[in-house]
């Protein structure tokens, strides 16, 4: 098992070593922040989507073939998304507070499709692989608020098209969003943090490449080691609930 880094040491020598300017952060977070907080992840073993195959839920290709498998698959995740005990965790909240409180930029992109970054207190959270509480139509684009069941019933608001609603979710064989935004966040970024990920889902694994190349040190935090934690110059192991608020406590305390 990698050692954790001394929190206190790490900070006070990164910025020592980022003298004369305000370092700017970007945070990739994964699974891992969003199993804390009740949600089940997707994937499962054998590449299964929550008991279903991957090709039947989760492409392009399975929308045309039955699109009302597919909207029933994602009214099942969105509605486990509004339990009773699903809830932003304090690593979500840490996020949002160092949002709110470090005088340089701190960017949050997210693999997670669901809202817990936002009803924890951040408004700026890049979704790269979309959000389930959101659609949009096949003909127009026209994106819209989902809170409630979608269906091929459904009509767009905008170009009034019958059947093209689609969940807003990034399927396999789909460009993920923002992707220009975010490589020019990580070219100008001086730490990169990543929490809660496996490290081998592409491009997000990659993330931590780009991050080095731009000279950022590099942090990990997950229960474990990643798949590619050996890219990053350091980690921390253990839950993020609980390693993510000391962590961002460190920093904020630092430049107070």
């Amino acid at each position: 098992m990698r050692e954790n880094i001394d929190t206190q040491h790490f900070v006070t020598q990164w910025l020592e070593s980022r003298t004369g300017k305000v370092p700017n952060i970007v945070v990739l977070t994964g699974a891992g922040i969003s199993a804390e907080s009740g949600l089940q992840t997707f994937r499962g073993a054998g590449g299964l989507w929550c008991g279903h195959r991957v090709e039947d839920v989760a492409t392009p290709q399975a929308f045309i073939r039955d699109p009302v498998l597919v909207h029933q698959f994602y009214n099942e995740r969105r509605k486990g998304l509004f339990g009773d005990d699903v809830a932003s965790n304090p690593a979500h909240k840490a996020l949002a507070d160092l949002q709110q409180n470090w005088l340089g930029e701190v960017t949050i992109v997210t693999q997670n499709i669901d809202d817990l970054h936002e009803r924890g207190g951040s408004d700026d959270v890049i979704h790269m692989h979309g959000e389930i509480c959101k659609s949009f139509c096949t003909h127009c684009r026209e994106k819209v608020e989902q809170k409630e069941d979608s269906s091929i019933e459904d009509i767009c608001s905008s170009c009034g098209k019958k059947g093209s609603m689609r969940p807003d979710i990034v399927w396999f064989g789909e460009m993920p969003y923002d992707m220009d935004i975010i490589e020019m966040k990580l070219a100008q970024t001086d730490l990169f943090i990543s929490i809660g990920t496996s490290g081998n889902v592409y491009p997000a694994a990659g993330f931590v490449f780009m991050a080095t190349n731009a000279g950022a040190k590099t942090l990990e935090i997950n229960l474990e080691p990643s798949m590619n934690a050996q890219i990053f110059t350091h980690g921390m192991y253990g839950t993020a609930s609980t390693e993510v608020p000391r962590f961002t406590k460190a920093l904020i305390e630092a430049v107070d």
